[in-house]
């Protein structure tokens, strides 16, 4: 899987076209030119979302009507697809080959894997992004888990729309228990799919990690359901239904949901020990790493390619000596695309990557000493 070229049009400070290397891709420049906005452009092609903000919305230009990032990519030999992400308004439109598609038919077409210091919430923040790691993993292999995500969560809020009448007084109990009892039923079924997605993906994440890159490092994980201890998880689906009666005065009373795959969570171990509570902030950033090359293999052992990888403020998160095992450990693997705002650094890895120079948004021909330079067609 290739991205081989990216036209940008008034996202955030960005414009012009750029064809970008097979392999390592270093994107540098001062600080507050746009080199991860680069990076955000690409991850908006291959996810229709932002790595920074929720509403994509508001990378539009400002004054401008909408922005688009559209860009050719090569999933083998034989097959190019032209990609588009439109942003007007509140609108976002996806085009496939200048075909109209649905999220559901365009996520997959291309896939990135995305280490950003917003991603050090993986293995330092609130469950909610473990879980979402794991779904995006999950959804990598399966495209039919969007779909079971989204009816999963359509479901938790309209239940959780009773409850909170139930707890304002709109609804007696009675009346709440017949009318929970359906959704209970379906979010029986989905919960299920998507307890079962979550920890195959785990136990494919422990069979590939990478746990001697940065040295003697040992990373595993663990998925945590919220309904251990509470029953014989062998069938799941029997003890979430069983959870879901038993705990539905609690639930009564909080006015929201209290049982389901959303309330999960997954154990990091760095050594044997929990990288929340006992890991440095070098070795949390080695454990992020290590995940997106395990998420990698994954990927690539379940399509037979590689996805993207990119890598913000890379001398910022990483040192030398990871930088150097990382890029060694890629080169050949994936098309990588990496920022950096030191010099030093291009002039120490440029032999192995092709760089690409931002000044206001736009990527310029480097330095003529370059061994590799990008090339940007028009602004």
């Amino acid at each position: 899987m290739l991205l081989e070229s990216l036209e940008i049009h008034q996202f955030r400070n960005l414009g012009g076209k750029v064809s970008w290397s097979p392999g390592i891709n270093i994107i540098f420049g001062d600080n507050g030119q746009g080199k991860t906005n680069w990076l955000e452009a690409i991850y908006l092609l291959a996810t229709t979302k932002s790595f920074r903000t929720q509403r994509p919305q508001e990378a539009i230009r400002f004054g401008a009507d909408l922005a688009f990032a559209r860009g050719r990519i090569q999933r083998s030999r034989e097959i190019h697809r032209d990609l588009q992400v439109t942003l007007q308004g509140k609108t976002k439109l996806l085009f496939v080959n200048g075909k109209r598609e649905t999220v559901a038919n365009y996520v997959g077409q291309l896939h990135v894997v995305a280490f950003t210091s917003e991603e050090l919430e993986i293995v330092r923040g609130a469950p909610e992004a473990r879980r979402r790691f794991l779904d995006r993993g999950a959804l990598s292999l399966h495209h039919a888990y969007l779909q079971t995500l989204a009816d999963y969560g359509r479901i938790i809020k309209q239940k959780n729309r009773l409850l909170q009448m139930v707890a304002e007084g709109k609804m007696g109990d009675e009346r709440a228990r017949a009318e929970i009892s359906p959704w209970n039923e379906q979010l029986v079924e989905l919960g299920a799919q998507i307890h079962a997605a979550r920890t195959d993906y785990v136990a494919r994440l422990n069979a590939v990690l990478e746990r001697k890159l940065f040295g003697r490092e040992e990373i595993t994980v663990r998925y945590l359901s919220s309904l251990e201890g509470k029953g014989d998880a062998r069938d799941y689906r029997a003890l979430l239904a069983e959870r879901l009666e038993k705990r539905l005065p609690a639930e009564i009373a909080a006015g929201y949901s209290l049982v389901g795959p959303h309330r999960d969570d997954l154990e990091i171990l760095f050594d044997g020990r929990d990288i929340r509570a006992f890991g440095s902030a070098g070795q949390q950033r080695s454990a992020l790493i290590t995940l997106d090359l395990a998420a990698i293999s994954v990927y690539h052992l379940w399509h037979g390619e590689y996805p993207l990888l990119l890598v913000d403020d890379i001398d910022a998160e990483l040192d030398r000596k990871r930088i150097g095992s990382l890029l060694e450990h890629l080169e050949g693997r994936t098309q990588t695309f990496v920022t950096t705002s030191k010099e030093a650094l291009v002039q120490e890895i440029r032999a192995h990557a092709s760089l690409y120079e931002v000044k206001e948004g736009l990527i310029r021909p480097s330095s003529p000493r370059a061994v590799k330079v990008g090339v940007c067609e028009g602004s």
